[in-house]
Formats: structure tokens, C-alpha cells, sequence
């Protein structure tokens, strides 16, 4: 819904979504809604301020960016990639790669950063990734990366944070 310039969520879309209720536990509403504003769905430091709507159709409805559409994918720094649901580190710039296919792509998670599981969706049988800390979905691991690793971690870059190795606030 949209309520002015500001988005509107309501409080049974937390509630439906308990899978994932502790996430930004300041973006949940003291009433029935909480709007959250433009300034707030902009891009803000890694685990910090409210998630925009996008960001979380991806991390709890297991949604799917548009392929090319994450200014991360032509990210080149030093640095690390956090969860953007609860800003746990996940990926390393050394791991980061271009697989060619539209999403920014890496050839190992950091240690016991990523869960998997089976997913079953749209007729074919993938590895589903997931934050390890809050349980969000990321994206999907394919046995077709480049060594040493041969994975190749498509991730959707609108649930990750960049942060570089300086300190400063990525992309």
C-alpha cells in the first residue's frame, strides 16, 4: 500500500512471516502499521534501518531480483557482504566473481555464514541459500563455478550490504 510518499506495512505481514519476526526488530510496528519512508528504503550501512519492501519479498517470500539490476555486480573493493536482513557477514570480495549470469556471484560463503536446503520450485531442484543468523534467502549454489571451489553462490545483491574493507559504507 501506499500512504502518501511513504510505504505502508501492516502488522500481519510481520506476523505471517514469523519465520523471520526477529529481523530488524525496530522495523516492526508499535501499532497496526509502520511507514517506512523514502529516505529509510535507501541504501544505508550493512544491518543498519529498516528493510524496503523489495528487500523483503526476496528475504521472506524466497522472491528473486531482476537479473543486471544490482549496482553490486560491478562492485570491485576489498571488502565484505552482509546480510541487508540482519547484517551478518557472508561473503568475502575475494570470493567475488562475474559468472556472467546478472547477479553477483561468489565461489564460497565465509565460514558458517550460508544454510542450504532443497528447493523444489518452478519444475527443477536447486540449492537454495539462506543467511545462517536470521534464515533469509539469498539466492542458490550451483556446481558450475570456477575452481578451487567449482560453486558458484548466485546471490540477489538487494539483500546483501557492501562494506569495504576501509570501514566506509558500500554500495
Amino acid at each position: 500500500w501506499v500512504h502518501g510518499w511513504a510505504w505502508v506495512v501492516p502488522l500481519p505481514y510481520f506476523v505471517a512471516h514469523n519465520a523471520l519476526n526477529d529481523i530488524r526488530a525496530e522495523c516492526l510496528p508499535r501499532h497496526y502499521e509502520r511507514k517506512m519512508t523514502m529516505d529509510q528504503t535507501e541504501s544505508r550501512p550493512g544491518g543498519c534501518g529498516c528493510l524496503t519492501p523489495e528487500q523483503l519479498r526476496v528475504l521472506r517470500e524466497h522472491g528473486t531480483e531482476r537479473p543486471g539490476s544490482s549496482p553490486l555486480n560491478d562492485e570491485k573493493r576489498p571488502g565484505e557482504y552482509r546480510c541487508a536482513g540482519c547484517g551478518a557477514a557472508l561473503f568475502s570480495s575475494t570470493a567475488k566473481y562475474d559468472s556472467g549470469s546478472g547477479w553477483p556471484s561468489f565461489t564460497q560463503a565465509l565460514p558458517g555464514a550460508v544454510a542450504t536446503t532443497t528447493d523444489t520450485s518452478h519444475g527443477m531442484t536447486r540449492t537454495e541459500v539462506h543467511c545462517a543468523h536470521c534464515n533469509g534467502h539469498l539466492g542458490h549454489v550451483f556446481p558450475d563455478g570456477p575452481p578451487p571451489t567449482g560453486q558458484r553462490y548466485c546471490m540477489n545483491g538487494i539483500v546483501l550490504d557492501f562494506v569495504p574493507r576501509d570501514g566506509g559504507v558500500g554500495a
